[in-house]
């Protein structure tokens, strides 16, 4: 544990500060596995979404990703690009907008299983920790979600 200031106002004692490193850094950590596979940090939490849940609608992945429809849509039609995803109007509701994956978008699952034990190796963190953090942060998003 880091001694404490007693300055409410330490850069070092903020919890949004070690969060904004913390985060920066830990993703700085996936670009050199994303690179080549041509994908955005962004656009592989898209994809991680599709590989686990296609096919969705964007109200649907944008909620999963906790992101709003105009930052996700710009993702989309990268992704779209690339020929990795398509999006077609639902055949049972023409204002429903759903998003699958393409056959490439599908293979490309495979060369992304080596990114989660890498990262787990690059941090040089025990599982555990890793495991104990991960249930704190989801603890920080739900307690903060719609403050």
């Amino acid at each position: 544990m880091t001694k404490t200031t007693g300055n409410p106002l330490a850069l070092e004692e903020q919890v949004c500060f070690a969060l904004a490193v913390a985060s920066r850094n830990v993703i700085a950590l996936y670009r050199p596995l994303l690179e080549p596979m041509g994908l955005t940090h962004p656009q592989y939490l898209v994809m991680l979404a599709l590989w686990q849940h296609a096919p969705l609608s964007v109200k649907e992945l944008s909620r999963l990703l906790q992101l709003d429809p105009g930052t996700l849509s710009p993702l989309l039609k990268r992704l779209e690009s690339l020929d990795l995803v398509v999006r077609r109007r639902a055949d049972h509701d023409e204002r429903v907008l759903a998003v699958t994956l393409t056959p490439a978008g599908q293979a490309l699952r495979a060369e992304a299983e080596r990114i989660p034990p890498a990262i787990v190796s690059r941090l040089g963190m025990p599982i555990e920790e890793l495991q104990d953090l991960h249930a704190m942060l989801t603890r920080v998003i739900d307690l903060t979600r719609d403050s």
